[in-house]
């Protein structure tokens, strides 16, 4: 397949998958998510490939989803937003869903629906200066797979939810366990690549079927069902009007995202 969106390698055991969209910080559109899901179905089925890496192009992993198109798409029904979030769940429970183990490497920037494919992928390492977020609650949105209460504790989870904090740095993140381990940026990729040979040297059957044992635990305990139950929240959230949302999405259009963002942020009395 060839792909407009990614870039997809492979080196022997490992193949990397790399969001190709720097100049709007590898937001996700349809067509990244499709290429995405189509991506790790071929990893999935190529017995030679033993660990992906999930990587972004440019200055950071991603922002998330891509709020242009966002405000290009018709949304104007449930069943029209029910359709986008089942396909934003979708791809991102496909990082979670892969057979192969998946090592996310983020830098920059990993936001919202991109934090989201950090929390799916079964390792993250982040790189120093990497900023986090979950601003969703800030734009009168929410949360697409609810993946952060079942990786961190519930304090911490609701803390960042409910704020809607978009300022986590990798140190914050790695010592409320979202992150395995923060690096310099130079040694992202290199540190990355040992864990992933690592993983690639251990006996495969053993590691499939840990991995699915893991994914399992945590399904048995409700996870999956609940995931669900959130995004049907979610999908009856973002079909109702706000006045917050309404305002945001005016400044976007006729000032642009920056100036939204701006406007966003000027209504917390600390700015932050």
């Amino acid at each position: 397949m060839t792909y407009s969106h990614i870039k997809v390698e492979s080196d022997g055991p490992l193949a990397s998958l790399t969001f190709n969209r720097p100049q709007v910080l590898n937001a996700f559109n349809n067509e990244t998510m499709e290429e995405c899901r189509a991506a790790l179905h071929a990893f999935a089925t190529d017995d030679a490939i033993r660990a992906v890496l999930v990587r972004g192009e440019g200055r950071a992993f991603s922002a998330g989803f891509d709020m242009k198109a966002a405000a290009e798409r018709d949304m104007s029904t449930v069943d029209h937003v029910r359709r986008q979030m089942e396909r934003q769940f979708d791809f991102i429970m496909a990082f979670w869903d892969c057979p192969k183990p998946t090592i996310a490497l983020v830098h920059g920037f990993c936001m919202a629906g991109a934090f989201e494919v950090a929390l799916a992928c079964d390792i993250t390492i982040a790189a120093e200066g990497t900023r986090f977020g979950e601003p969703e609650v800030r734009f009168g949105t929410g949360i697409v797979a609810m993946l952060l209460p079942w990786t961190v504790l519930p304090k911490h989870a609701k803390e960042m939810l409910l704020t809607g904090n978009d300022k986590m740095d990798a140190a914050r993140a790695h010592a409320i366990g979202i992150v395995n381990h923060v690096v310099p940026e130079t040694e992202l990729v290199p540190f990355g690549r040992r864990m992933a040979l690592d993983i690639a040297a251990a006996a495969g059957p053993s590691v499939f079927f840990t991995k699915r044992a893991m994914n399992r635990t945590y399904e048995i305990m409700g996870m999956r069902d609940a995931l669900r139950a959130s995004l049907d929240i979610d999908v009856i959230l973002n079909a109702t009007p706000s006045a917050e949302k309404a305002e945001f999405g005016r400044i976007r259009k006729e000032q642009g995202l920056k100036a939204a963002l701006a406007w966003r942020d000027s209504r917390f009395s600390d700015g932050s």
